[in-house]
């Protein structure tokens, strides 16, 4: 495999040749212990410390099939995911040296089937104990937390503890929403954490551990099981870099003490759910029952808007230790407790300000921690890169950067159809663009629409050092849309593309936006243990946005074809140029013509062809070539080699059979 560096808004290999990446997170339930560890499961996480991930995202002996299926499939990166938790479970400075071992060789397995790839330390509301994944449970230990208090104290959003397990297989939208766990960053659980996390030693600059403040304890722990791996995998070429960390939470920072939430801004939309202040969140923590409002959804308002009240910790549990005093922030002053149990607020604008001077997330906390993790993992390997993730909804509604990124940065911001993913059902063919707030019509109107958002993104890039590459580290959408119909008409024996049309439309949509702006990415996601049953989906929180299942194979059928585990594989399974000599001009295929074409400005200093992947799912008769300035060299399993003739522009035509 050819080694890929940054050159500007490209990726390069070492011919000189423009390279573009089109890859898969590797999975979902990898962050989750292997095998009872998914939320189908209940459990009261009293066996934290001896939990295993050996084995996710599945066993070495499994690595064959999944591997020859996604590269059929033509992807050509992996991020490949693993979790603090699944490196440092068992206590601190304590590593799970089976499961580094394991990680270890699954990284070298993949180079075996041509795989690129970059790792992703995981996380999704701070972890497992608050309605997420990512952080090891001893954390709250040390920071003077119960865990089995938080979601009893109405901290945590939990599924394990609001799901009726006695009623398998449904979703229990009167108990546990649908993608509800989101609402988790703005509970006191991940709130506090976040918040001491990026910025203990502002909020809470009396707090020690071990000698450290809390926030120097948290990174280094972090960025020390990172480390462990980094280590082990150096060598490997075909490895790119690391994640910084996925989808981070602001925590309190930036909001005032006051701040529901409710009027928000353009910036920063109100989300559904409770709205908690700061001042709520930790008030309610100590072990206080309060009223609160609950955001929904009003398309005649345009957004979400309070419909109902409730009372939130009615049996007044404190997450706190018995020993602790206080929370970090009330024992700084931020807040206080009157005689009669009442919540005072000190400093308004206690997270706002340090010094008398306004913070900003980004530039004060996000992007010095991104410096970190880069020093961190370019002290191993200089040539890593340091794929840059900031908090979820400001990739979105600010994607630019505003402070300086270190040297290698890509933007891996993540980029969703909040609409899609949010409802379980692709709006079609009207739709609603949630930047502008207005009607989107037809297939082309919303794909010009997504053109629009992610053009936002790679703008962003050309910011950033001259111009960095963009890869959008997650896109996808929930396979069980519409309540899962797919499925029930799959349980029925009906076995063809169709029941996936809808599928189908919408990753073509996005593909296709993708392919106009040459944007690399990883899709969201294949997991090796997904089932079609709407409480299981990934094996976690009802999320269901797997390429692959289990359920969805059929005796005696190829594993890149349907009936080999498959779902909806028009959508992501398409040709691309992987390769290309000289600068891209423009790519586009056709899904409902199965046409590609490919133009490019030739560089007849770069001697290596352009490449072209062609998976046989897209062409099982053959296919057809027209060719300007360019030479065919040769036709290998799913990929063509083509060389520019002379320099100027050359393209290249493809038509299946």
């Amino acid at each position: 495999m050819k080694k890929l560096s940054v050159k500007g808004e490209w990726f390069i290999d070492d011919t000189g040749r423009y390279r573009i990446l089109r890859g898969v997170n590797l999975g979902g339930d990898t962050k989750v212990p292997y095998p009872k560890g998914g939320t189908q499961f209940p459990t009261d996480f009293s066996d934290h410390k001896t939990v295993s991930f050996v084995n996710r995202p599945f066993p070495l002996e499994e690595a064959d099939e999944h591997f020859t299926r996604l590269s059929r499939w033509g992807f050509n990166c992996l991020r490949l995911l693993t979790t603090w938790e699944a490196v440092e479970h068992k206590g601190p400075g304590e590593y799970d040296e089976e499961y580094l071992d394991y990680f270890t060789n699954l990284v070298k397995l993949a180079k075996k089937y041509g795989f690129y790839l970059f790792v992703d330390f995981h996380q999704d509301v701070w972890s497992r104990m608050t309605g997420g994944d990512g952080a090891p449970a001893w954390i709250f230990e040390k920071i003077g937390i119960d865990y089995t208090k938080l979601a009893k104290a109405d901290a945590a959003l939990v599924m394990q503890d609001k799901y009726d397990y006695s009623r398998p297989g449904i979703r229990q939208e009167e108990n546990y929403p649908v993608m509800c766990w989101s609402q988790n960053y703005r509970y006191a659980g991940n709130a506090i954490m976040w918040t001491l996390f990026f910025a203990g030693k502002d909020f809470a600059r009396h707090f020690n551990i071990d000698g450290k403040n809390v926030q120097d304890f948290l990174q280094d722990h972090y960025l020390n099981s990172m480390l462990e791996i980094a280590k082990r995998i150096k060598d490997e070429e075909h490895v790119l870099g690391f994640d910084s960390l996925n989808e981070p939470g602001k925590g309190f920072i930036g909001r005032a003490m006051n701040d529901r939430g409710i009027h928000g801004t353009e910036e920063d939309p109100a989300k559904p759910g409770l709205a908690w202040s700061p001042i709520d969140a930790l008030y309610a923590a100590q072990g206080y029952s309060i009223d609160l409002p609950y955001l929904t959804l009003s398309v005649l308002k345009g957004g979400f808007v309070p419909s109902k009240t409730v009372n939130v910790n009615p049996n007044r549990v404190s997450i706190w230790m018995d020993y602790v005093d206080g929370d970090p922030f009330q024992l700084e002053g931020a807040w206080s407790l009157s005689k009669d149990g009442t919540p005072m607020i000190e400093r308004n604008d206690f997270f706002q300000k340090v010094n008398g001077e306004a913070i900003d997330f980004d530039r004060d906390y996000m992007i010095p921690f991104i410096r970190k993790v880069a020093k961190t993992i370019q002290n191993v390997r200089a040539d890593w890169m340091v794929f840059a993730e900031r908090e979820a909804v400001d990739g979105l509604m600010k994607p630019e950067f505003n402070a300086e990124l270190p040297p290698n940065t890509v933007n891996a911001t993540h980029w969703y159809d909040i609409i899609t993913l949010t409802f379980k059902k692709f709006w079609y063919p009207i739709t609603i663009d949630p930047l502008s707030h207005w009607l989107v019509f037809g297939k082309k109107g919303i794909q010009n629409m997504y053109v629009r958002q992610l053009s936002r993104i790679k703008e962003a890039s050309a910011k950033i050092r001259q111009g960095v590459p963009t890869l959008i580290g997650e896109f996808g959408i929930p396979f069980d849309l519409h309540a899962g119909k797919a499925y029930r008409k799959w349980k029925s024996g009906k076995y063809t593309p169709s029941i996936w049309k809808h599928h189908i439309r919408a990753l073509d949509t996005m593909y296709n936006a993708m392919d106009e702006l040459f944007l690399n990415n990883t899709l969201w996601n294949y997991t090796a243990s997904n089932q079609n049953d709407l409480m299981v989906g990934d094996g976690w929180n009802q999320e269901d946005l797997s390429i692959f299942s289990r359920d969805q194979i059929l005796p005696g059928r190829e594993p890149d074809l349907y009936g080999g585990g498959g779902r909806a594989i028009e959508g992501f399974c398409r040709p691309f140029a992987e390769a290309i000599q000289g600068k891209p001009i423009e790519m586009k295929y056709s899904l409902s013509k199965s046409f590609f074409t490919l133009t490019w400005e030739v560089d007849t200093n770069t001697k290596e062809p352009t490449i072209v992947v062609l998976p046989r799912f897209v062409y099982p008769n053959g296919y057809t070539l027209e060719t300007s300035n360019a030479q065919i060299l040769r036709e290998e399993t799913g990929k063509l080699f083509v060389i520019g003739k002379e320099t100027g522009i050359a393209k290249i035509s493809i038509q299946a059979k």
